[in-house]
């Protein structure tokens, strides 16, 4: 079940070396390189504005991309770096990688909520938190799932689900070690409220009355 991999267009740059690489930022362009998958390195421009629209959105380093070259076969890569301009922080190269359809990487998963409509705690009112809407795991290069999914069917209000109650797609698995939430059933802000004020009352009783000595 593979996702849907976001284009990323370039263009082969015909020129190398700093000339070239001076030449192609003057013309809006970032300069690049694809390396890797038992083939030459490629000398790519890839447009300025697109790119850093990319590198805002977040995640670039950590997305896989089918890149798009005219006159080249698409090929997955993912980002292996980015060098910015000292000053200005914005992107003046860019290192690519070819993956093969074997090679293992670390990407962020969508998460997909099942059993809403009949969870306990749902129908008592409580809140639904997705404390995760993306998990990151290791996965294959040519079977990336679209998303997980989660059975939140039978939670009940103050309920955690963990990575460890999530059947994950054949050959993947988390980067985090640990068992981390991924959602949560809490109590409406209305009924946590009431149950601190219950508590404070309750406290407030249980205070021994002050001794008096009387002389």
């Amino acid at each position: 079940m593979a996702g849907e991999i976001p284009d990323l267009e370039a263009f082969e740059r015909t020129g190398t070396g700093k000339g070239a690489a001076r030449q192609a930022r003057r013309d809006g362009m970032v300069p690049g390189i694809v390396f890797g998958g038992d083939l030459d390195p490629l000398p790519i421009n890839l447009d300025f504005n697109k790119l850093l629209t990319k590198l805002r959105a977040g995640r670039f380093k950590a997305t896989l991309f089918n890149l798009k070259v005219e006159g080249q076969e698409d090929v997955r890569v993912i980002c292996r770096d980015v060098q910015r301009h000292v000053v200005k922080d914005l992107p003046t190269h860019v290192d690519l990688m070819r993956l093969k359809r074997t090679t293992k990487i670390n990407l962020f998963i969508q998460v997909e909520v099942e059993g809403e409509e009949v969870s306990p705690g749902l129908k008592k009112g409580g809140v639904l938190t997705l404390v995760r809407p993306e998990v990151e795991l290791v996965v294959t290069a040519g079977d990336i799932p679209d998303h997980i999914t989660i059975d939140v069917s039978e939670l009940e209000i103050g309920d955690s689900l963990t990575i460890s109650s999530v059947k994950l797609p054949n050959g993947t698995k988390p980067v985090i070690d640990r068992d981390f939430v991924i959602a949560q059933i809490s109590a409406p802000s209305g009924l946590a409220s009431q149950d601190d004020d219950e508590d404070e009352d309750v406290a407030a009783d249980e205070v021994p009355a002050t001794e008096v000595k009387e002389d």
